[in-house]
């Protein structure tokens, strides 16, 4: 029985949700979910919303703390919509990421699947390398910070804790750029105003530092004061852009730059591999997380020298450009004209004569390779969270590589194309969470899969089809 909005319960945590909010049972069977809460806490839960099957509930009263819970490190932890695991210890966030990637596999697979130990950040705070803070307006003053949970009101935040510190250097230079000029900050709601987002990107291994302001418009009033104070108190900066976002939506990008200062990229390296970096290019946020992934990645891979590798949603090229020793030719697929451009200039520097890259949609790409004849002997996929399209699948199991390692952020779809590719003749050897995201709801998985021998998969597909999980 449903209880009535507004309505208080108590209510015992037992479990979280793939977005990090607890999960309790009323005394009547009824499923509330509850942000800030943690399996174990026995809390009084008021109903904020409740549906047919489940409703949410708001932590009105702590009555017993579970032993997982520690005081979170942030000031604004439970009014910014970025972190939902700041009020649990660091060891129970990992703890709670591999049951997700487990349960997520065994759901779709039909039970216990390879999942090796997950892999803990080397970092949890101060380890992103990118950061978008949307601009707002407070008291008449602007302001940075990041948007609540489900709206457009930004939550100022002077130094996010995950965040790299120039950001906030930047995010304070250009508050006080735009008071002092007295330039509109963009409003979500009318679509009036300059200011949209300031995107700052630092190279982990370089130190360099790009700065973008996103505008609604062509021109930023007296920029080049701006740049002149960047200069001053970032010694890093080596990009300084505007990016023009004329669109009514959220999208955070728009399609054109303008240089200001400086390069349009900026240089870093992955596992010794040299990278130059546009804004619009696809490039891993956590860096000690990302080489330690590849690492996993070339090993699920096995290549020895003489395969054909293809990796497609290859970005600016990094997993495929880190492995290009290790294989006799390399295609890389994106979507993204400048990532495409990226990963050739990057080939160029580092010397890599055996790779080339295609700008197109990954699934008409595969089917154009195969249809020319490469044949893959690996491929590599790092699809966005909606996973791959099944007819991408199907192209890859044409091509009938001996092994497939595909990278994922959402285990749920990772584990809808796994079961996919079963069907298709594949089967999982191994499965590894890393944590790229502390703090955070997100997880990131690479798993490696090899095409089963004729017989075993004609066996396979005369089982009935309970039996293989569909």
């Amino acid at each position: 029985m449903a209880p009535e909005k507004n309505q208080c319960c108590t209510l015992s945590i037992t479990g979280l949700s793939h977005d990090g909010a607890g999960v309790g049972r009323t005394e009547q069977g009824y499923v509330l979910f509850v942000p800030h809460t943690a399996p174990g806490d026995l809390c009084e839960v008021r109903v904020v919303k409740a549906l047919k099957h489940y409703g949410y509930g708001r932590l009105e009263r702590l009555l017993s703390p579970s032993p997982d819970r520690c005081e979170p490190a942030c000031p604004v932890f439970g009014r910014c919509g970025g972190c939902v695991y700041q009020h649990i210890t660091y060891e129970a966030e990992c703890r709670t990421k591999q049951q997700q990637v487990e349960m997520a596999l065994q759901k779709e697979l039909s039970g216990p699947q390879p999942v090796a130990p997950i892999v803990p950040s080397p970092a949890v705070l101060r380890y992103r390398n990118k950061v978008q803070l949307p601009v707002g307006l407070q008291d008449g003053h602007a302001v940075t910070g990041f948007f609540r949970s489900r709206s457009h009101q930004v939550i100022p935040c002077e130094d996010c804790l995950l965040q790299p510190r120039e950001a906030f250097v930047a995010a304070r230079l250009l508050c006080s750029h735009i008071d002092a000029f007295g330039i509109p900050v963009y409003d979500e709601r009318t679509h009036r105003g300059l200011v949209r987002t300031l995107f700052v990107r630092v190279g982990a291994v370089t130190g360099q530092v790009m700065v973008v302001v996103v505008i609604n418009g062509q021109l930023l009033p007296h920029a080049q004061e701006l740049v002149s104070s960047l200069r001053e108190h970032l010694p890093g900066l080596a990009s300084m852009q505007l990016c023009h976002n004329t669109r009514q939506t959220n999208v955070i990008l728009g399609d054109s730059y303008t240089t200001l200062w400086g390069a349009p990229t900026i240089e870093d390296s992955i596992l010794g591999v040299p990278f130059s970096i546009s804004a619009a290019s696809f490039y891993q946020v956590n860096h000690a997380q990302c080489e330690a992934l590849y690492r996993t990645a070339a090993q699920l891979a096995e290549l020895d020298g003489t395969q054909k590798l293809l990796d497609l949603y290859c970005g600016i090229g990094s997993i495929g450009l880190s492995m290009a020793h290790l294989c006799s030719e390399l295609v890389g697929v994106e979507v993204v004209p400048q990532a495409v451009a990226d990963a050739d200039a990057c080939a160029r520097a580092a010397g890599i004569d055996n790779a080339r890259f295609l700008c197109a949609d990954a699934a008409q790409a595969a089917a154009a390779l195969a249809a020319e004849g490469f044949r893959p002997d690996v491929v590599i996929v790092d699809p966005p969270r909606k996973g791959c399209e099944p007819s991408l699948l199907q192209t890859i199991a044409d091509m009938a590589p001996f092994r497939v390692v595909y990278v994922s952020c959402n285990p749920a779809t990772l584990a809808r194309d796994l079961r996919i590719l079963r069907t298709l003749g594949y089967e999982l050897v191994q499965a590894r969470p890393f944590d790229f995201f502390p703090r955070t709801a997100h997880v990131e998985t690479v798993a490696g899969l090899v095409r089963k021998a004729p017989d075993d998969f004609s066996r396979a597909n005369r089982e009935p089809a309970g039996s293989a999980g569909l």
